[in-house]
C-alpha cells in the first residue's frame, strides 16, 4: 500500500512553540487523564500498556493511519489511529512502534473494528518493551469530537497557565522593585510552590531556607555533600534542571555573574509550572544582587537571621538547628564552639573572614532583646577541635575584625571581646553566648588598652548569674534590693544605678569610679550617700556590696 501523505491543512498536530511560549509540563494533561474524558470513554477504552506510561504528558492529539506518521510528529503527541495504513509484516510493525517512541510520542490509541479486530500481539509487545502507553477503543468514536475535547482541555489549561505565570511574574517583580530581602523571597517561593525552597551560594552553603521545622534535620543534614552530588548529577530537561531526589535547581545569575542557586524540593504541580515560578524568584534575587553591587547582603542577612533565631529560641529541635548551622557553613560536630560578643569601636570587619584566619568559621548577628550595647555583635565561632582561643589568638581575631572589606587595617585598640566558655554542642554554645552577653554588659576598666579580651571564666559572678538565669528567685532578689533606686531613677531621670555600677566596678578606688560615672568626686559621694539612704544599707560592708553586685548583674542581664 502506498504511503499516505497528509496535506498541511489537515494536520492535527500542534505547531512547534517558541521556547518562551511553550507550555510547562505541569499545564499539560497526562495520557491517563485523557483516557478518562467522556469523549474517550464513549469508545470503551481498554488500557493494554499502562502504569507509569500513562503519566506521560500530552502536548497535542494527532490522527493518522499512515505508516510514516512518525516524521510528521514533534514529540508529546497522543496518536489516534484505526491502523488501516500500518505495515502488515511483524518486523515492520515493530519498527513502526519503535519509530513512534523515538520521536517522543506520549501514547497510542487504536480503534478496533474498521481494520483490526484486536490489537496485534507484536504491537502490544513492542509498546510494552518501550514503555509506550497503549489503549484500544472497542467502539467507534468520532475522532474529530475526541480531538476537540482534548484540545479544548489542553488550551484551557494553557490559558490558565499563562494567567498563573503572569500573576507569578507580577508578584516577584514587585518584590524585586521593593527590594525585598532574599529570605522573604525564598519564603514567598515556598508558599507559592507549597514545597521547601532553599537558596544556596556558590560554596553550597544555605543562605536562606523555608521548610517545615520537623524536616529541617532530614533536609539539611550533610547538605553540602548532597547538594554537590545533586549538581553533579543534574540534567536539563523540558521542565528545567533536575538534580538528585527530584530537586529542581535554578541558577541565580545576571550579566554573566552567577551568585548561587535556588532549589525546590518535590511538591505539588503549579498552574504556572514549578520551573517558571522558581525562575521568577531567581530573577527577583538576581536584581537584588545587582542593586547590592559587591556587598554580600545575602550572606550577611542570612547569617544574622540565623543567629537571631537561635538566640531567640525559634527552633523546634536541636538536631534541626544544628543541621541548619552546618548547612550555613558553621561546623558544630567535632568543633570547639565559642560565644563571642564584640563591642567598642572599629570592629566592623567580616567576622567569618576573621575566623577563617584562625582556621575556623563564624556566624555574625545582633543581640536579641534589650540590655546589650546597641552596637554589639554576637558571634558564633567554630574552631577545629583542639584549637585554643587563647589571648594571642583572640587579639589576632580582634585585629582582623578591625580590617575593612577592602583589606585596609584600622585601629583595633577600641575593640572589646567578651568570650564565653568553650562548648562542644549547641546547648553549650547557647550558654557560652549568654555568658558573653552578660559579660559585655559589665563596664570595661578605664585603664584597659585594646584590643581588650575578657573571658567569662575570669568573672565567676557573671557565670553564676548566667547559670541561674532561669531561677525566678534571682529576679526577686534584684527587684527587692534595687527597687528604691529603680523607682528614683524612673521618677527623676536619675543615674543612681549607673553610679552604683561604677562603684562596684571599682570597689577600691572611688576616684576611678567617679571618673567612670563622668562625675566630680563631690557629686559622686553625694550620689553614694543618697544610694545608701534609699537602700538603708552600708556601702562599705563587703557582703552588702556582693549582694548589690549580684542584684545589678541580674537586672542588667535581663533574667526572666
Amino acid at each position: 500500500m502506498p504511503e499516505r501523505r497528509e496535506d498541511e491543512a489537515d494536520r492535527t498536530d500542534r505547531p512547534s512553540l517558541a521556547p518562551t511560549a511553550q507550555a510547562t509540563d505541569d499545564a499539560l494533561p497526562t495520557v491517563r487523564e485523557i483516557l478518562a474524558l467522556d469523549a474517550v470513554a464513549a469508545g470503551v477504552p481498554e488500557v493494554l500498556v499502562g502504569d507509569a506510561a500513562l503519566d506521560a504528558r500530552v502536548r497535542w492529539v494527532h490522527v493518522s493511519d499512515s505508516a510514516g506518521v512518525a516524521r510528521l510528529l514533534d514529540g508529546g503527541e497522543l496518536l489516534l489511529s484505526t491502523g488501516s495504513g500500518w505495515p502488515t509484516e511483524p518486523e515492520e510493525l515493530r519498527a513502526f512502534i519503535a519509530g513512534l517512541v523515538e520521536v517522543g510520542v506520549s501514547g497510542l490509541v487504536l480503534e478496533l473494528g474498521a481494520h483490526y479486530r484486536y490489537v496485534p500481539a507484536v504491537v502490544h509487545r513492542a509498546a510494552a518493551e518501550h514503555g509506550l502507553a497503549l489503549a484500544a477503543l472497542h467502539r467507534e468514536v468520532k475522532f474529530v469530537g475526541l480531538t476537540q475535547a482534548v484540545h479544548r482541555r489542553i488550551i484551557s489549561e494553557q490559558t490558565a497557565a499563562l494567567h498563573a505565570r503572569d500573576e507569578v511574574r507580577e508578584r516577584f517583580t514587585a518584590l524585586a522593585l521593593r527590594g525585598a530581602p532574599a529570605d522573604y523571597i525564598v519564603q514567598q517561593l515556598a508558599q507559592t510552590l507549597a514545597a521547601p525552597v532553599l537558596l544556596e551560594n556558590l560554596a553550597h552553603e544555605v543562605v536562606a531556607a523555608d521548610l517545615p521545622p520537623e524536616s529541617e534535620e532530614e533536609v539539611l543534614s550533610g547538605w553540602q555533600l548532597r547538594s554537590r552530588d545533586a549538581h553533579r548529577r543534574s540534567t536539563r530537561g523540558s521542565a528545567g534542571v533536575h538534580g538528585a531526589d527530584d530537586w529542581l535547581i535554578v541558577p541565580v545569575e545576571a550579566r554573566g555573574i552567577r551568585w548561587g542557586h535556588l532549589i525546590a524540593l518535590p511538591g505539588p504541580t503549579h498552574p504556572a509550572g514549578r520551573t517558571s515560578v522558581l525562575e521568577q524568584g531567581a530573577i527577583a534575587l538576581a536584581l537584588g544582587r545587582l542593586a547590592d553591587g559587591d556587598d554580600d547582603t545575602w550572606g550577611r542577612i542570612g547569617r544574622q537571621r540565623l543567629v537571631e533565631h537561635l538566640l531567640g529560641g525559634r527552633f523546634a529541635a536541636l538536631g534541626g538547628a544544628v543541621a541548619r548551622m552546618e548547612a550555613a557553613g558553621l561546623p558544630v560536630h567535632g568543633a570547639d564552639l565559642y560565644g563571642v560578643v564584640v563591642t567598642g569601636r572599629g570592629a566592623d570587619g567580616d567576622a567569618d573572614a576573621a575566623a577563617r584566619g584562625l582556621g575556623g568559621r563564624a556566624l555574625d548577628g545582633r543581640p536579641v532583646g534589650a540590655g546589650a550595647p546597641a552596637s554589639a555583635r554576637v558571634l558564633l565561632v567554630s574552631l577545629p577541635g583542639g584549637t585554643r582561643l587563647d589571648d594571642d589568638a583572640a587579639r589576632a581575631f580582634a585585629g582582623r575584625l578591625a580590617t575593612r572589606s577592602e583589606g585596609a587595617p584600622t585601629d583595633a585598640s577600641g575593640v572589646v571581646l567578651s568570650i564565653g566558655a568553650a562548648a562542644r554542642d549547641l546547648d553549650g554554645l547557647l550558654v557560652s553566648v549568654q555568658e558573653a552577653l552578660d559579660l559585655s554588659r559589665t563596664p570595661v576598666p578605664r585603664a584597659a588598652r585594646g584590643p581588650v579580651v575578657r573571658r567569662s571564666q575570669d568573672r565567676p559572678l557573671v557565670r553564676l548569674v548566667t547559670a541561674l538565669r532561669d531561677d525566678h528567685r534571682l529576679q526577686e532578689l534584684g527587684e527587692r534590693m534595687l527597687a528604691p533606686l529603680i523607682e528614683h531613677d524612673l521618677a527623676r531621670g536619675g543615674d543612681l544605678l549607673d553610679v552604683l555600677a561604677a562603684m562596684l566596678a571599682h570597689p577600691g578606688n572611688r576616684t576611678a569610679a567617679a571618673q567612670a560615672s563622668h562625675l566630680s568626686r563631690s557629686v559622686f559621694y553625694q550620689r553614694l550617700a543618697l544610694i545608701g539612704d534609699l537602700l538603708g544599707a552600708d556601702l562599705d560592708d563587703g557582703e552588702t556590696l556582693t549582694a548589690l553586685h549580684l542584684a545589678l548583674l541580674v537586672r542588667r542581664s535581663g533574667v526572666r
